[in-house]
């Protein structure tokens, strides 16, 4: 066998951990190429091992990833993202001027691979199949066959899940198959498309037995903190449960399905539990949201149920195990050194509760006023919005900051975000299709108001990231912060609603107020006490706190599928008569009391100076603000107390300190700023359009020309038959 150096995923993972105590190098070891081997490698522990870790390589999720046939939606601006409001822009999948069919719809199974099993869904599913027969078949001992199979299991089914969760049944091979024999030119190895229904059992199978084989929690957390663990297993199950039960495929509202899936889901939380495995912080929420914030940047979090782990190792330093994540750089706005920062919508800033747990347009405590939209929220909108005025600090100064002081006009130790802009036409500043050039360098590439969410805060933690001066829009990209795919508070999620679509309502306002605890709520921590007697305004504040909590990690789009929210179910019946939605009322956003999000569009919010401040040339170095000698206020300091502005004519609550600094950036944002609402998704007379059939995708052309014995879906051209309606029922039992 020929030798190599590198590092498998999942010892980088391994050595992550003490890489960031002070040691590298003693962790370089020769790793040996498992690419060509013989079934006796199985029979060495450390060999079949290696294997095993073959399987994280290819199948852990990535950080910034964007759905595709070998990543998962992670809060990128992908097409699934585009598709919700978390983001604007239209995505193919809800532009009113692109129709998708079998030509042109994204593949995410198909991916021809030759000989490749890293290049293909299939391929991975081999792989895991591989591994999986060649530990089964091996003279190890049964605790050792054990640990590994509990991990191939999982990915089998984490592999599987992805595709069931987007198509329905898809073909299922559980084997190695072998495509020299016969010479039918392969026709007999082709499998044809399962029921969903079987799909599902297969993939919770897969998942019930890695959940006996694997252990709670790992015995050397220094060495293995990111292998499969029992719980993992478990969620995973009642991810999958969940989804079935759902609307997408459960459009009678069967009791059964929800009560498999709440099953499922407390397996998973008291498995979890166990090992304890739980809300990081819960009791120690920090300040305006700090402790739920740290942890994404924490390391052996008791949050982190299924994670990827990075290093920040550097390239080009005479190592090949470097594993970046880079969501950090990618957040961070271009006068940090950072790429450039993401932007959000008007309809997320608008969309987070007030300070006592109400939504905006709720009666509560709290007025809201979107021109002050920073006031009395949420903690966990500090921690997931940057806005003009705030402190964001990082480690590091930029490199270019002596050269070009006005471009990069902070050390990280004392950075504001000033991201306020202006313009040089007042005529330009009225019209929603027009930005204005940004303060503080930021310049054409200001997005006003930033996506934070995730961020390695250095007011917070001790950064996991080296910061790299030189590269003036890379600065960030050696960050170790590790990615959280499934956590606890997801979790804790799923079972709630489980519990809600099962009766146990009372079960599941308790875990929501859990979720809510751990930023700081007390009492009934803002949710209405008649929830526990209502199963559909429970089920939409549970999908409501899923939009807050897990906003941009990649989970809202299939939350919107699983419910049909784009237009509650209209036009099912049409695809096929027995997928009309019979419960739920008959449309699932009358039932939830949501608006569905067709017909809609997204706007963006960006924050300029008011009228009465002028115009000035676009350029760094014109601020018209600091040209006429106005004084910006004091920027808000996240980790002191009392984000709160005062209530006039109400006694102060004595919990509620007043934050000089609040009250004088809201006086600076009346006096001096405004709020424009710009144009996102394209010309006026376009609104999103997402088709019935498009919650089920169909194949490819390539996929059906692969596997002649393969059905298309109802609602997609068949290829195999002349272009006739597809035939496959994701629905049928």
């Amino acid at each position: 066998m020929k030798k190599r150096y590198r590092l498998s995923s999942i010892a980088i993972m391994a050595f992550a951990v003490a890489f960031f105590s002070g040691c590298s190098d003693e962790f370089l070891q020769e790793k040996k190429n498992y690419g060509n081997f013989g079934e006796e490698i199985y029979d060495s522990y450390i060999g079949a091992q290696a294997r095993v870790n073959t399987l994280y390589n290819y199948l852990l999720p990535s950080s910034t990833g964007s759905i595709g046939w070998n990543s998962v939606s992670a809060g990128t601006a992908d097409i699934n993202a585009k598709s919700t409001e978390e983001y604007g822009g239209f995505s193919d999948y809800v532009n009113p001027n692109v129709v998708l069919d079998n030509t042109n719809v994204p593949d995410y199974i198909f991916q021809e691979f030759g000989s490749n099993n890293s290049k293909s869904p299939y391929g991975h599913i081999r792989e895991c199949n591989m591994v999986i027969k060649g530990i089964t078949d091996s003279s190890l001992e049964k605790s050792e066959k054990e640990e590994l199979l509990g991990q191939a299991l999982f990915f089998r089914a984490w592999a599987y899940f992805r595709l069931v969760r987007v198509y329905g049944g898809v073909p299922l091979i559980d084997e190695p198959q072998n495509p020299i024999i016969g010479d039918d030119g392969g026709v007999s190895l082709a499998v044809p498309r399962p029921t969903t229904k079987a799909a599902i059992d297969f993939i919770c199978e897969d998942l019930r037995l890695a959940s006996e084989y694997l252990p709670v929690r790992w015995s050397k957390p220094a060495e293995d903190f990111g292998r499969i663990t029992s719980g993992a297993a478990l969620a995973l199950q009642g991810r999958a449960r969940l989804l079935y039960a759902s609307p997408l495929f459960n459009r009678a509202d069967d009791a059964e399905r929800w009560n498999q899936a709440y099953i499922s889901n407390k397996a998973a939380i008291d498995k979890l539990k166990e090992g304890d495995w739980g809300l990081e912080n819960l009791g120690t929420p920090g300040v305006n949201g700090s402790g739920w914030a740290s942890v994404f940047s924490t390391y052996a979090s008791n949050e982190a149920v299924f994670v990827t782990l990075y290093n920040n190792v550097k390239t080009g330093v005479g190592t090949n195990y470097n594993k970046n994540n880079g969501w950090e750089n990618s957040i961070r706005p271009i006068n940090t050194g950072g790429g450039g920062g993401k932007g959000t919508t008007a309809q997320m800033i608008d969309l987070f509760p007030m300070a006592d747990g109400k939504r905006p347009n709720e009666q509560g405590k709290y007025q809201y006023d979107d021109q002050l939209f920073f006031l009395n929220r949420d903690p966990r909108f500090y921690r997931t919005f940057a806005f003009p005025g705030v402190e964001w600090k990082f480690d590091g100064t930029p490199g270019n900051q002596a050269e070009h002081p006005e471009q990069y006009p902070y050390a990280g130790n004392n950075y504001v975000l000033w991201s306020y802009s202006w313009y040089d036409k007042a005529e330009d500043q009225g019209k929603d299709n027009q930005s204005g050039y940004g303060a503080d360098g930021l310049g054409d590439n200001n997005k006003s108001i930033y996506i934070r969410k995730r961020s390695d805060d250095a007011a917070i933690n001790t950064p996991l990231y080296l910061y790299d001066a030189a590269n003036s829009s890379k600065a960030f990209q050696y960050s170790g912060a590790p990615y959280m795919e499934i956590r606890y508070a997801e979790v804790l999620l799923n079972f709630a609603e489980a519990a809600c679509g099962a009766g146990h309502l009372q079960e599941a306002l308790d875990a929501l107020k859990l979720i809510r605890q751990r930023v700081g709520y007390t009492g009934d921590c803002g949710l209405d006490a008649n929830l526990v007697s209502n199963r559909a305004k429970l089920f939409a504040a549970i999908l409501y706190e899923r939009q807050i909590e897990l906003a941009y990690e990649g989970k809202r789009f299939d939350d919107m599928r699983r419910w049909l929210l784009w237009d509650g179910g209209v036009g099912q019946e049409d695809l096929k008569s027995s997928w009309k939605v019979t419960g739920f009322d008959g449309n699932t956003c009358t039932y939830l009391g949501v608006k569905p999000l067709n017909g809609q569009r997204r706007t963006g919010a960006e924050i300029c100076v008011a009228d009465k401040v002028g115009q000035a040339e676009e350029k760094d170095g014109k601020d018209p603000i600091l040209a006429q000698n106005i004084k910006r206020p004091t920027a808000i300091n996240l980790m002191r107390d009392g984000v709160l502005a005062k209530e006039v004519g109400e006694e102060q609550d004595p919990s509620e300190v007043p934050n000089t600094a609040i009250d004088n950036l809201a006086d600076f944002y009346r006096e001096y700023l405004q709020r424009k609402t710009t144009r996102v998704d394209g010309d006026l007379e376009y609104t999103i359009s997402f088709q019935p059939h498009y919650y089920f995708i169909g194949f490819k052309t390539n996929m059906q020309a692969n596997n002649v014995t393969l059905e298309q879906t109802i609602g997609w051209a068949d290829s195999r038959n002349g272009g006739a309606n597809g035939t496959y029922d994701p629905l049928m039992e």
